[in-house]
Order: C-alpha cells, then structure tokens, then sequence
C-alpha cells in the first residue's frame, strides 16, 4: 500500500484524496491543479499563485534549469523554492517535451533525477518516451521499453523524501497502456502521470483520451495517484476527474492568455468576439472586454491568465463539491452538453460503466436521469446485478403502474426505467429514489427491459407478468419470451 495516498470519498471512479509530499511537508487534497511555471518567463508569481489563487502544488522543468546556466547555478545555490517564490509542493519535470520535440537531450534519467533531488524537487520526474496517437505498434512497444527502463532507473536512484513519477505511456493502444500501468504500479514509485495525451485533447479526440485512462486506471491499484498530464482545460476536469484522474497540470492560463484567449468551462473564446463576459472572477467583476482590449499587452495577457486561473481553480472546486454531494456525474453530464468531443467523452466513460462501478460508492446524494446516457450510469448496471440476488417466488406482477384490487398475484414489484424491477420495499434506497422525468425515453425503457431480462433468467422457476406503459419493440423485444406481456390500460 503507497501510505502517501489516501482516499478520502469517492463518486463513480473520481475521489477526493490527500497527497503527502513528504519533503515540502504538505499535504495536497486532489483532485488539484498544478500551474505550470516556466522558470523563464512567469505570467503570475508564483507566490501570487499561493497567495491568491491557492495553488498548494505547481509544477515546472528541470530540464529547462538544468540547460539554463543562471537558472542551474541559482537554484544549486538557493533551491528550487527560493528559486520560484513558492511554499508549496514542487514537481519538476524531465525534459521528456524536449525529447519528444527535438529528438535529443543531453541527461540521462540517473542525472536529472540526481538534479531534481539536489535543487530540492519535491516530486521528481524520469525521462519516458511520450509517444503520440497513432503510431504503428512496433513503435509504441520499442519506445514504452524505452519509459520502462527509464522507470527502472528511477527505482534504482537514492531519491531520499523526493516522490518520484512513473509515467504510463503505450499511444492509443489500450492494452500496452494497461499492461505499462500494471508494471509501473508493481514499482516502488510513488505517481503515476498517464503521458502523451495531449495531442488527443488538442485533436478535441476526448473518447479516445478517456479509453486511454481507462485502460490505465485498469493496470493500477487504488492507491495509486494519477496524474493527466497536459490536461489543463477546465472543460475537461469533471470527465477526466470521474474517469480516475486526480492531478492536472495546467499551462494553458497563461498560453492561452498570451494568445487573447479566454477560458471557460464550456470551451475557449477569443477576447475580440466577447461583448460581456460571463463570469464573476474578480478580473471579469472589474473590466469589460473593451477594457481589457485597450490594455497593453502585458497587462492584457497577465489579466486574462488571472481570469483563466480563476476558472480553473473554480472549476476543480466544483467538481469537490460534486464528490461530496454524489453528483459528478450529473455535472459530466452538463459538460458534455458544451461540445459534441465532449459528449463522446462522456459516452466513452459509460462504455466502461462496468469499470466505474467498482469504485461507485453504494449509496450517495441522488441520481438524477437526464438524458439517453443516464440510462447506461453505473448505479443502473449495479441495480441489475443486485435484483438477480433477490428470489422471487410464484407469480410476481412487474408493473409500471399501481397494485391492481383484487389481484392473484403473489407479489407486485414496481418497475421505474432505467432501473427495471425491485420490490417496493426498496422504493426509498439509493438509487431507486431517482428523479426521473415523466416522459420516460426509449433509452430507459430498454435498460429497463435488461433488468427484468436479468431478474427473470436468475429466476427460472418464478412466473413473471410485465405491466408496462407504451415501451417500444426495441425494449419489448429484450424481454424474455416466457414473460407474460401487459399493456397498462388494456388486456394480456
């Protein structure tokens, strides 16, 4: 067990937790974002990122000090800390982005993790191989050798307090992802970033982003920290964070901003197509567009990467509150609705509605159906599970209606779509005290019908009548032939 980890509440495969980074003796509550701070050109302060956003971890290049010989001398001589203003956690960086750009870098994985530790990094980085999308395979299996004896290396290094990453790469091969994470979770390393997913955000390829987490998140124990790295668009925290990611680092605030774009949690706008802005952050409360479009451009770009700061940084709250409530996936929902790319990312995470249910919690704040997707939410594949536990005996009713006068029945189980049949006792637990609309779609209806398929055939010797309200043939005909089919308001 990886005792700097702990796992504190969770919602679908999302979960609040506590990093102890040991040697900048704090304690990091994620999910959390983690600016990044080019050591060369700083947009906000560090300290201003403490002080004012409440950052409690950054991250920034050792590379990028290590190359730099005034950057290297300073942060030998006074420490990364002092170097950057900043009290928190620190984690540095590789320069495996330099690799992947330029094809070559001069360091080894054994010295710069030896020059992470002696700047004082707070948690260290080796030189993996982030290899992008769609590369042919025997190229993603030689370049993921290479990340493994990376880590390898790591393993190996005398890091002291200084955690350490273990990058999990394999391209958009799900199962080289898997198998990468299962290997690296067998290591004494300490985080797990999954790497070279950016080329699939900036491509708006979310699906194929979340299938690739997903396949991680399958090699990895509980207790492992997952970082999404280059994950930094507010837009995307509550799909990755209910996918099992808990860090993000973000240097989007300030390259956005150096471009006039201006974030937001349904996507990204440019300053010059903005006549109001439709945010409360204390930049937007203070300025209006045209304001800030007569602003120099230093100004103008510090005051757009504060806004975006502010977006972010709420947003990652948001989604904390939404664990808490047991609503994430009800805020995925309303994300996902921002963009077509998002609502197949979306629809990607229910493809492993199976996986999520693992970690769902059994009971939480509420359930509400809005949409075809709610149909295919985790709480419903469990509730179909659980009723085949249940033994109905003799002749039960499955109705979608009241409990008839005068019936033979030996019992009279409610029937709500998605969720399909239970008995009414179980009518105010969790998730059955779903809110669900009246009209009740398709979509519902036959995750319904799966229901009452599943309890049935767990109950061969049980007779079954269905009493449902106008479902279609494609619901219908998932139910199986030996149920005795009623329409309410008319005969068998």
């Amino acid at each position: 067990m990886r005792d700097h980890f702990e796992v504190r509440r969770g919602d679908a495969a999302g979960r609040i937790g506590r990093l102890s980074v040991p040697r900048a003796g704090v304690t990091v509550e994620t999910p959390a974002l983690m600016p990044v701070v080019n050591p060369n050109i700083r947009t906000i302060p560090p300290r201003e990122l403490e002080s004012e956003f409440g950052a409690e971890i950054l991250i920034t290049n050792s590379y990028i000090v290590h190359s730099t010989d005034d950057l290297r001398e300073r942060a030998v001589e006074e420490g990364l800390h002092d170097l950057l203003g900043f009290d928190g956690a620190i984690v540095t960086d590789s320069g495996s982005f330099q690799l992947a750009e330029y094809g070559e870098i001069d360091v080894t994985t054994r010295e710069i993790l030896d020059f992470q530790h002696e700047i004082g990094s707070d948690v260290g980085t080796p030189i993996d191989i982030p290899t992008p999308p769609d590369v042919g395979r025997e190229r993603a299996e030689r370049e993921l050798e290479q990340t493994e004896a990376a880590l390898r290396d790591a393993e190996a290094a005398d890091t002291g307090e200084m955690l350490v990453n273990a990058p999990v790469q394999g391209s958009t091969y799900p199962d080289l992802r898997e198998a990468a994470a299962g290997r690296a979770d067998a290591t004494d390393l300490d985080v797990f970033p999954v790497g070279a997913v950016v080329p699939l955000m900036n491509s708006y390829r979310y699906a194929e982003m979340i299938d690739v987490v997903a396949a991680a998140k399958r090699g990895l124990g509980r207790d492992a920290p997952v970082h999404l790295f280059g994950a930094g668009h507010p837009m995307m925290f509550a799909v990755a964070v209910a996918a099992g990611c808990d860090l993000f680092d973000s240097a989007a605030y300030a390259i956005y901003a150096r471009d006039d774009r201006y974030l937001t949690v349904r996507g990204t706008e440019h300053l010059e197509d903005l006549e109001y802005f439709p945010c409360s952050c204390a930049v937007c409360a203070a300025h209006d567009p045209e304001e800030l479009r007569g602003y120099d451009d230093e100004e103008r770009e510090r005051l757009l990467a504060e806004h975006n700061l502010h977006v972010s940084f709420a947003e990652i709250r948001r989604v904390k509150q939404a664990i808490r409530s047991g609503n994430l996936l009800e805020l995925v929902e309303s994300r996902a609705r921002s963009h077509p790319a998002m609502l197949d990312g979306y629809r990607a995470l229910l493809d492993h509605a199976d996986q999520l249910e693992r970690e769902d919690p059994i009971s939480k704040g509420s359930f509400f159906y809005l949409s075809e997707e709610s149909a295919r939410r985790p709480e419903v594949r469990r509730h179909h599970e659980r009723v085949t536990r249940l033994d109905p005996e003799g002749e039960v009713l499955l109705t979608e209606g009241g409990i008839p006068s005068g019936d033979a029945y030996d019992a009279a189980w409610r029937v709500v779509p998605p969720f399909g049949p239970f008995p009414r006792a179980l009518s105010e637990t969790y998730p059955l005290t779903a809110e669900v609309p009246e009209r009740s779609d398709r979509h519902a209806q036959e995750a319904a019908a799966e229901g009452v398929r599943e309890l049935v055939e767990a109950n061969p010797g049980t007779e079954f009548v269905l009493a449902h309200d106008d479902w279609p043939a494609s619901a219908l005909a998932r139910v199986p032939d030996r149920v005795a089919i009623e329409t309410l308001g008319g005969g068998r």
